[in-house]
């Protein structure tokens, strides 16, 4: 039950999350070290393990925190902030692989000690197959979260938020999947390769990157529509499920700019 507050600042109480999710990042990074040196790769899953328990308790005590009406105007300002400035700094990390990517096919370096550089013949992807269906997928997929946003905020329409995010996911599911057997093909029948040639290694760590976080905000929604579920969301405090949006349609944007680039210029 929300609680009348005398000001518009929430006081955070003392919490263990910070210094604990500190450390496990720590762990796991340090464990994903020793793993590439093939010693072992036990530490990395605990570090893993202790990172997504904090965040599992960290974000469910924001939860929390909204549900006890601590989320103020004010506050709700300052989170939508956090949210920008995440996003930015996911929109750099792209910047990076694109720069990369970009930097090598127009401007290449090679230093072969004056041997002659022979370059491996690169099976083109039939960009407007599979990818193409996929880019509809995600498409469709942003249509829904923002069908059920539109419920949520101008008609405090319940139902048609929960069918909305259902939506959403179970698209954003199928694009994994779609995804997923792409890469089964190009490593069985197309003889693509995660390391050797450069054009492989940014294909991958793009594409591959994007997935992932393709994964993470269908996490993201998923928690949305259990909160929708449960009646967590207003149509003035819904500040979970508008991240979350934010979120899907910067992984929407980064996808279409990646079919552009890597499946139909960069072949």
């Amino acid at each position: 039950m929300a609680h009348a507050k005398d000001h518009d600042y929430h006081i955070l109480p003392p919490s263990i999350w910070p210094f604990f999710s500190s450390v496990g990042a720590f762990i796991m990074l340090f464990g994903a070290v020793l793993w590439m040196h093939a010693i072992t790769p036990f530490m990395f899953f605990i570090g893993l393990i202790a990172t997504l328990y904090s965040m599992w308790g960290w974000w469910a005590d924001t939860i929390k925190e909204n549900i006890a009406g601590d989320h103020t105007p004010v506050v709700r300002i300052g989170l939508r902030y956090g949210v920008i400035f995440f996003i930015m700094s996911e929109v750099m990390f792209f910047v990076a692989w694109f720069w990369a990517f970009f930097k090598n096919a127009l401007y290449p370096m090679y230093d072969y000690a004056g041997t002659t550089y022979v370059k491996p013949e690169i099976i083109p992807i039939d960009a407007f197959h599979l990818p193409l269906i996929n880019t509809l997928i995600l498409l469709c997929s942003g249509a829904a979260v923002t069908w059920a946003h539109h419920a949520l905020v101008h008609e405090n329409n319940r139902k048609d938020l929960i069918t909305g995010l259902s939506i959403g996911i179970a698209l954003g599911v199928l694009f994994t999947l779609l995804q997923a057997y792409e890469y089964y093909e190009l490593f069985v029948h197309e003889g693509y390769t995660f390391g050797g040639e450069f054009f492989y290694g940014s294909f991958f760590m793009a594409t591959g990157f994007h997935g992932f976080h393709v994964i993470i905000g269908t996490i993201f929604l998923t928690i949305c529509l259990i909160r929708a579920m449960k009646g967590h969301f207003t149509p003035e405090d819904h500040i979970g499920f508008e991240a979350a949006a934010w979120y899907w349609h910067f992984v929407d944007v980064v996808w279409l700019f990646l079919f552009i680039a890597v499946y139909i210029w960069g072949q």
